[in-house]
């Protein structure tokens, strides 16, 4: 079991700060990318985030120094927080589609997308975050260091300003559609919106 916690715990520090970085890269200079498309974008961004990937592996032993070990009630936690990522990702696949979820319309020079307001998007406008976050969770629980709950407490806020940069493109992207949304929709709570309500 230790193995597996601790390959976990690996597993996270390789994979989640190269992607937060890597939207932070991207959300805030969408209009500046948009002249390298999607491929371009990636294309120049692969050595960066292949840069945060080895600093992270480098420095895995001393970031992993402290195992609080195998807590069953964490592991619980842990399993509860994984079925609830699963179920909003089993619900947000309907509409965003892995195009949309490489960010291909926000890099697209020609093509908008479409803004999702439909399915589980008609009641909190950022199930994927909501996932994004669970599963996070979930891992973090199980692999049990303080390492990953460190990173964990900084992913939480690291988030909520990266869905504060994505609204103010979305809002560029798609202007009084998208305010509209954002007054019917919450962000976070997922809810009974005014869209859904309308409806019924």
């Amino acid at each position: 079991m230790s193995a597996f916690r601790y390959g976990i715990a690996v597993l996270m520090l390789i994979a989640v700060p190269p992607a937060i970085l890597l939207w932070y890269a991207i959300h805030p200079f969408a209009r500046f990318w948009r002249r390298f498309g999607a491929l371009g974008t990636y294309a120049i961004l692969l050595l960066p985030v292949t840069a945060v990937v080895y600093v992270a592996w480098a420095a895995r032993r001393w970031l992993l120094a402290v195992d609080l070990g195998t807590q069953p009630w964490l592991a619980a936690l842990g399993f509860a927080a994984g079925v609830a990522g699963a179920a909003i990702a089993l619900r947000r696949r309907k509409q965003l589609t892995q195009r949309v979820l490489m960010g291909v319309p926000e890099l697209s020079s020609t093509d908008r997308g479409t803004l999702l307001t439909e399915g589980i998007y008609a009641r909190v406008r950022n199930p994927r975050y909501i996932e994004f976050l669970a599963f996070l969770l979930g891992y973090v629980a199980v692999a049990n260091y303080v390492g990953t709950w460190v990173l964990f407490l900084a992913v939480v806020p690291a988030t909520h300003v990266l869905v504060l940069l994505e609204e103010r493109e979305l809002r560029d992207r798609f202007g009084a559609e998208y305010e509209e949304y954002c007054r019917q929709v919450p962000r976070w709570i997922p809810g009974r919106s005014r869209r859904a309500a309308a409806r019924s």
